[in-house]
């Protein structure tokens, strides 16, 4: 469908539109029908029903002529009707993010590098570190760095400036980019669906400080990184991206190491733009993502 060619360009709203709701007949329907009815323009429609759990998804992303405000009311006329939640949002509109570090810097370099360059949909407000190894690499990118160090005594209080930092701010999205501490269980529930971590896929295979050491000691063959959003449940949120690399016999454990941590950086990359474009969908302990 096309939008009215009188219209500026300059006054027509991209937009970005999430939907989920109970699957049934009339859905897409309903959806498309809605910039038929303002004059808009869909540009790319991504749909699917899951036979497992009943439940429909989607992704639009359209042009509005008349702004957010006639799509929003359209939606929630859906909402009431078929029992739907929704997101709209300017499309490619970067999300203001935090990103958490402890010392190991490959994944922040990494995401601020995409960011400036690649076109990377975040607005970095804050690097955050609980060890200030690395408040040289968000200097050298301007962006600025919160130190906020966490022992068994100071857990509770570094929480709490986070989440004020959080709040004072409009963080929308927060990435562990190495952060080696657990976030509490209120934190979890707090940010839930905001919070997107990296990890070797060796959990639980091979846990503890030393994955890679363990890994080339057992001879493996496959190394990867898993990007997932955190949960109480330790590694286990819904996974969002997955990748692995190869490795032989004559790969050293220094080896591994530098394999394992590109790897990462792709894996966590990947994640967080799709994150910020909207992409990822919650579909239970799983998601549903709207790749390219």
């Amino acid at each position: 469908m096309e939008h009215d060619s009188t219209v500026p360009p300059s006054t027509i709203d991209k937009l970005v539109i999430t939907l989920s709701c109970p699957d049934q007949p009339g859905i897409v329907h309903a959806a498309s029908g809605i910039m038929s009815d303002i004059g808009g323009n869909i540009i790319q429609s991504q749909q699917f029903g899951d036979p497992d759990t009943g439940l429909f998804f989607m992704r639009m992303e359209a042009e509005s002529p008349v702004g957010r405000g006639p799509v929003e009311e359209g939606l929630t006329r859906i909402a009431d009707k078929f029992n739907a939640t929704w997101r709209v949002d300017q499309l490619g509109r970067p999300l203001r993010t935090v990103i958490m570090v402890s010392r190991e810097g490959h994944c922040l370099t990494d995401l601020l590098y995409r960011q400036r360059s690649q076109g990377l949909p975040i607005e970095v407000v804050a690097v955050v570190g609980n060890h200030p190894d690395l408040a040289p690499v968000a200097q050298f990118y301007g962006v600025p760095f919160l130190s906020i160090p966490v022992t068994k005594d100071s857990k509770a209080r570094a929480e709490a400036e986070l989440l004020d930092l959080i709040k004072s701010e409009q963080v929308e999205l927060v990435v562990l980019a190495r952060y080696m501490q657990i976030l509490s269980d209120s934190v979890c529930r707090e940010m839930a669906g905001r919070v997107i971590n990296i990890h070797h896929s060796f959990l639980p295979s091979f846990k503890g400080a030393r994955p890679y050491a363990q890994a080339h000691e057992r001879g493996v063959k496959l190394i990867g990184a898993t990007a997932h959003y955190v949960t109480a449940d330790l590694d286990e949120g819904p996974i969002i991206e997955q990748d692995v690399t190869r490795v032989t016999h004559a790969d050293s454990t220094r080896d591994m190491v530098e394999l394992g941590q590109d790897v990462e950086r792709r894996v966590l990359a990947q994640a967080v733009r799709w994150h910020a474009e909207r992409r990822v969908l919650m579909n239970g302990n799983r998601t549903v993502v709207f790749s390219r």
